[in-house]
């Protein structure tokens, strides 16, 4: 199916790892340029094709970092059609009681102050274009809190509501804002020391890989019994970038695997 993204410029954040990176390549796929903004390059560097592929080294929990993203991506390519906000980090605790002010801080600067900045720096450029889009990346946390990353889910949340707000706004500016809400999915969250693999075999006693298929199966409920893959959310997010989903907007997309039921 042609998704009619070729040539569209792309700016993602949060690009170098997990969904970001899975992004990126789905979006690279399909003849879009990316510029891809993240606190390392590394691996967007080696993408194919180079000429499409534009890193952008900044820190997405800062004004200034934000700022230099959308203007750097601007510069380079010319325009923004599209933007991705996909930028999170997840702070694994044990109970509300164990996160402090800076932890509150550091989750909240990342995952939503990023998405408000970012869409705020973006949108007067997206505004030039007849048909552009917003795609944030929520959670199922947004919905059904998980306690051990309670700070998390707050943001999630706070990602959700304000796609609802922005696309009220400015749907009538030709720009379509979208959220796409994935349940458990395998990114560099997980399997970074201390991640939520780490977290899982701990509180099940199990080893890491094991732990993770009890999740899956029997907390979770996934009916597959296994979590989510990059991939699968990056597909989503393709089809709301995308001309077919031209009367989609101000909708979250649970990619979750069946894994939470809400309304």
């Amino acid at each position: 199916m042609d998704l009619g993204l070729e040539d569209k410029v792309v700016l993602v954040t949060g690009a170098n790892n997990g969904m970001g990176l899975a992004i990126s390549k789905a979006f690279l796929d399909e003849g879009a340029k990316v510029a891809g903004g993240d606190l390392s390059g590394e691996h967007l560097k080696d993408l194919e094709p180079a000429d499409s592929i534009y890193p952008i080294i900044a820190d997405l929990s800062t004004k200034e970092g934000t700022e230099k993203l959308v203007q750097e991506c601007v510069d380079h390519f010319g325009k923004i059609d599209i933007l991705v906000n996909n930028v999170g980090i997840a702070n694994y605790k044990s109970s509300f009681l164990d996160l402090t002010d800076d932890d509150w801080n550091r989750t909240l600067q990342t995952n939503l102050y990023a998405m408000i900045r970012t869409s705020r720096a973006a949108l007067p450029h997206l505004k030039k274009q007849s048909h552009s889009a917003i795609i944030s990346i929520g959670s199922e946390s947004g919905h059904v809190p998980d306690e051990f990353a309670i700070d998390y889910s707050v943001s999630k949340a706070g990602v959700i509501n304000l796609t609802s707000a922005l696309a009220h706004e400015f749907g009538n500016d030709g720009i379509r804002v979208n959220c796409v809400s994935p349940g458990p999915t395998r990114t560099n969250m997980w399997e970074q020391p201390g991640g939520m693999i780490d977290m899982l075999a701990e509180k099940f006693s199990m080893d890491g890989e094991d732990a993770v298929k009890h999740f899956a199966a029997n907390v979770r409920q996934i009916p597959r019994g296994e979590i989510g893959k990059p991939d699968e959310i990056a597909q989503t997010v393709l089809f709301l970038a995308s001309e077919k989903a031209s009367y989609v907007n101000g909708a979250e997309f649970a990619v979750n695997g069946g894994s939470v039921k809400y309304h």
